[in-house]
């Protein structure tokens, strides 16, 4: 007995004293957590900027569980600092295992298998289609509009030759369909192209239908998942687009008795041949124009409805004719001579168009000359090498403009000009011009990001003039294993490109010879090593893109391609050094972002041509005094989130137009914001001055933002605060504040924050003394402005505010006590439209009822974890204006509302609140709050939900408490439960 009471002493005192040993490793595990979150969402960021990429439901399960576990960290430390020695024992277990827990997150984060998959256009939004249809487009719609309502029809196939309009049809069937109640939601389109893989379009419909078949190898386990997924929709469409080769559709879990589910399939291909093969029960071939059809969509392209001169029209007719009634034809040649009066010039293309056409029997065939004929009439040789650059990219790739420009610029293709911005600028010209003469397709992705892509026609056009000159060799997204053989790298060659392929060796010794390639893309291959022979017959190579490989180490013959113009390294994770690059004069373009290169590459200081440098998220620990200032030429630099720059290395940098690095205090970022608005060059910028002030996003192509961030004690006096006045741009867009110090009110901090025009972003977080953003002035004082007209409005640009763990906050204004204030001038916050307040323990109450007009343009509202409050919208009680108190408010442009954890949540309003363009609701562990006071509109006398309301989330567990809450309509619960889901 008594020794057993001796080991539990030993076992408590050796807890009592590990503790301390046990809270510092716990601490330095979860700063490592915190270090690899922010990695995470720094790519995240940088994925989604591409199109069709979604974040994977387990990345985004993984950052909520770290949220949570930090959370659970800062609560436990505060307990233990301030615990006494029987509760320090019992914190012992609960460290030991918040360490394994933290473990367990550090190894989940990795995800091996990527934080992203694609998606495909099947979310909500729809195809731009052209806006001119004939009347035999109208009844092909009309046609299989018939067979997807009939039940005796489940599968579909449409065919006709390449350029006559079936990927159009199809859109604007799925269009139709989406418009449609009883198929809305479960509409799928998958592009297949050319290059059919099985696993790939397996994997492509299992991310369209949430599932995730990673840990399933077998084709057949695989296809009999997604059997059982396809029985659990009722009444789906999936359209498959661009079908070159046949395959069973029960490979891909497809099978004749989904039809009793509704289940419909849509192939659309340019052979007959392959849309029987794939069973299809009905097919529409899709046929080319009749003349006055043919005509019509020429003079729509061409003039809007403008008459031609008599002469004109005579010719144009005759070129309609050569375009042999294929709409892609016929829309390419009206752009190229959209404009044209000249009938000179007119003539001139009849005749050419004439003589690329002999000997063309085949109608597919025949086409290709008339595209050719719209490339020649380009006429600018620069524009058309642009225009052939763009298929060294895969069929059917969307191209983000940024990325394609970058390489435009990389590859000297357009005129210098003097800036970066010039550049850019010439480039988005130039893919306007291309977009207007229907060379290249606009579209737009699911984030808003622009994008251009080619007809496979036209792609082929492009392709068949680079078998001559300029020479290049294509084998992009071609899923080859190794590079292609040696009697296919000819002398003549101009440009390579082998991207997205699983392309993982280079054999030793391989050295082919290419004296005149200047381009070569290796980039998006699984790429470990190149051989250093590789490059010895490359002395002209301009531009090497080696991004998003495996690569470890680079050839030290890369230090020969004195030619070279452009050294392409970023996401090679693997990459740890550089060979000296100090023989490589010309170099003008350095990119090592997201490498593992630990060092700036020898000899930096000559590369006195540099105008771009990306060191962001290197792992760089130190930049050697002088670099940057002998880069006199550059114009983009980004550097590692560690390194903090000595403000002389960069206020000489007098061509800088986008910078992104880290400034030790107020006093350099002053110093900084001074010089470059003398320089008068500064575009896009983000700044964090100290540590931990936000978290920085990777721009891979072009800073887009315009963004200051103040870390950890960066506004407290001592810390560098050299002056009372914060050189806060002009033209800031976004503001990020971190446990900076700032004061009880947001604006007394910074004198020219009072009406930024731009601001369109403010994030304050850990910010202990802060009790508001705007502080009212007293009445009196207000009419003392009014006369000398010194009346400013805060914040009238702002659209997202989030304020996040700020325990003395109390709401967005705040007027003196006792005193009468000014009201909230009308332009303030009148631009907001998200609003997010996590973990503010002392907000009693959100919004004053007076300053709710002032939020007529809010769409979401998300209010957490304020233990405090009490109330939403309530009225005036301190020196404010308080009318009726049972007054209605409005939030016109409502759509999302989420209260979670408020215990104390009594009221959102004490009148009804009327939102119709809500679509979301969600209420968490609220339960003390009693009546929902949302307004609903009256349809035939009777309460209706609204007309957008898509859901309302309540949790399983508060089902109980839902059905408990009191509303303005006696029977408004039954109309709104059919929105209702429990989580």
């Amino acid at each position: 007995m008594s020794d057993t009471l001796t080991n539990i002493v030993v076992k408590a005192a050796s807890n009592y004293y590990t503790l301390e040993e046990n809270m510092q490793n716990l601490k330095r595990k979860t700063e490592l957590l915190n270090t690899q979150q922010a990695d995470v969402v720094a790519m995240l960021r940088e994925a989604e900027l591409h199109p069709n990429k979604k974040r994977k439901g387990e990345v985004q399960y993984w950052l909520n569980n770290v949220e949570k576990k930090q959370e659970e960290f800062e609560s436990l430390e505060q307990q233990v600092n301030e615990s006494k020695f029987y509760s320090r024992i019992q914190f012992a277990k609960r460290v030991d295992k918040m360490i394994e827990e933290v473990v367990e997150l550090v190894d989940r984060g990795t995800f091996p298998e990527g934080i992203v998959f694609d998606v495909n256009e099947t979310i909500d939004e729809q195809f731009v289609t052209v806006e001119w249809k004939h009347q035999a487009f109208e009844k092909n719609i009309g046609t299989v509009w018939s067979w997807l309502m009939s039940d005796e029809v489940s599968t579909i196939g449409i065919y006709g030759m390449g350029g006559v309009g079936k990927t159009t049809l199809a859109q604007c069937i799925y269009n139709k369909l989406k418009n449609e109640t009883v198929f809305h939601a479960n509409v799928f389109w998958f592009t297949v192209s050319q290059d059919l893989s099985i696993r790939k379009l397996q994997n492509d419909i299992a991310k369209a239908l949430n599932l995730d078949l990673s840990a399933e190898g077998d084709e057949h386990k695989r296809a009999a998942t997604l059997g059982k997924a396809f029985k659990r929709i009722e009444r789906s469409v999936f359209i498959f687009d661009d079908v070159w080769t046949s395959f069973s559709s029960q490979r891909i879990g497809i099978s004749p008795s989904l039809a009793i589910y509704g289940f419909k399939m849509i192939v659309i291909s340019r052979s007959l041949e392959v849309c029987r093969k794939m069973e299809c029960q009905k097919y529409l071939k899709v046929e080319v124009l009749s003349e006055e059809e043919a005509w019509n969509l020429f003079m729509n392209k061409l003039s809007y409805g403008i008459r031609l001169p008599p002469k004109v029209e005579e010719i144009a007719r005759e070129v309609v004719k050569k375009c042999a009634g294929l709409p892609l034809a016929i829309m390419t040649m009206a752009g190229s001579l959209r404009g044209v009066i000249d009938v000179h010039e007119w003539r001139d293309t009849l005749e050419e168009l004439k003589e690329s056409s002999v000997g063309q029997t085949d109608m597919e065939n025949e086409v290709l000359p008339i595209l050719l004929c719209s490339f020649n009439r380009l006429r600018n040789p620069k524009l058309q090498c642009c225009f052939l650059y763009t298929s060294l990219y895969p069929e059917d790739y969307c191209i983000q403009r940024d990325e394609l420009i970058t390489r435009f610029i990389s590859e000297d293709l357009m005129e210098r000009r003097r800036s970066r911005q010039a550049d850019f600028d010439q480039g988005h010209s130039i893919l306007n011009k291309l977009e207007n003469v229907c060379l290249l397709e606009r579209s737009t992705s699911y984030h808003g990001n622009e994008h251009v892509k080619m007809h496979d026609l036209i792609r082929d056009m492009a392709l068949s003039i680079t078998k001559d000159k300029p020479r290049y060799m294509v084998k992009a997204g071609f899923q080859l294993k190794k590079i292609p053989e040696a009697q296919e790298w000819r002398e003549d060659l101009d440009k390579i490109s082998l991207m997205h392929n699983n392309i993982a060796e280079i054999s030793s010794g391989t050295s082919p010879k290419c004296p005149r390639l200047s381009t070569l893309l290796l980039c998006f291959n699984p790429l470990k090593s190149v051989p250093d022979s590789f490059f010895e017959q490359m002395r002209s190579l301009h531009v090497l893109d080696l991004c998003y490989t495996d690569i470890e180490y680079l050839p030290s013959s890369i230090s020969d391609l004195k030619e070279l113009n452009a050294l392409l390294l970023r996401y090679c994770f693997k990459l740890m050094l550089v060979p000296p690059l100090g023989n490589l004069k010309a170099l003008r373009e350095l990119d090592i972002s997201k490498t593992g290169v630990k060092e700036i590459p020898q000899g930096m200081e000559s590369l006195t041509n540099l105008k771009r440098l990306d060191t962001f998220d290197s792992c760089i620990e130190n930049i050697p005094t002088g670099i940057l200032q002998g880069l006199p030429l550059l114009q983009r630099l980004t550097l590692p989130k560690c390194i903090i720059v000595p403000i002389e290395e960069v206020e000489g940098l007098k061509q800088l137009e986008e910078f992104q690095g880290k400034l030790s205090s107020i006093c350099d970022f002053n110093r900084f914001i001074k010089s470059q608005l003398n320089a008068g060059r500064l575009s896009f910028y983000d700044i964090q001055i100290g540590d931990g002030g936000g978290n920085r996003c990777y721009y891979p192509e072009r800073l887009a933002c315009k963004l200051v961030a103040f870390g950890k004690d960066s506004l407290k006096k001592g810390q560098g605060l050299c002056q009372d006045e914060i050189m806060v741009p002009q033209d800031i867009e976004e503001l990020f504040f971190r446990q900076c110090g700032l004061s009880i009110c947001l604006l007394d901090d910074f004198q020219k924050l009072n009406n930024p025009l731009e601001l369109k972003l403010c994030h304050v977080e850990k910010e202990d003394g802060t009790e508001c953003i705007v502080r009212l002035s007293p009445l009196k004082e207000l009419m003392e402005e009014v006369e000398e007209h010194s009346l400013s409005i805060p914040l009238q640009s702002l659209q997202i505010l989030h304020l996040l763990n700020l325990p003395n906050f109390i709401g967005l204004v705040k007027s003196e006590e006792g005193v009468a204030a000014a009201p909230l001038p009308h332009g303030a916050f009148s631009q907001l439209q998200k609003l997010e307040i996590v973990r503010c323990g002392k907000m009693k109450k959100l919004l004053h009822r007076s300053y709710v007009n002032n939020l007529h343009n809010l769409r979401l509202l998300k209010v957490e974890s304020c233990v405090e409050m009490e109330e939403i919208i309530g009225d005036n009680d301190e020196g404010g204006l308080v009318s009726n108190r049972s007054a209605d408010v409005t939030l016109p442009r409502l759509k999302s509302l989420m209260l979670q954890s408020m215990p104390k949540l009594k009221s959102i309003c004490r009148g009804a609140v009327i939102c119709d363009s809500i679509e979301y609701i969600g209420l968490f562990l609220s339960k003390s709050l009693k009546k929902m006071p949302l307004f609903l509109p009256n349809l035939d006398g009777q309460p209706s939900h609204p007309p957008f309301l898509r859901s309302i989330h309540i949790f399983k567990e508060e089902k109980e408490w839902w059905e408990s809450l009191e509303w303005n309509h006696s029977n408004a619960k039954d109309v709104l439960q059919p929105f209702v889901e429990y989580l």
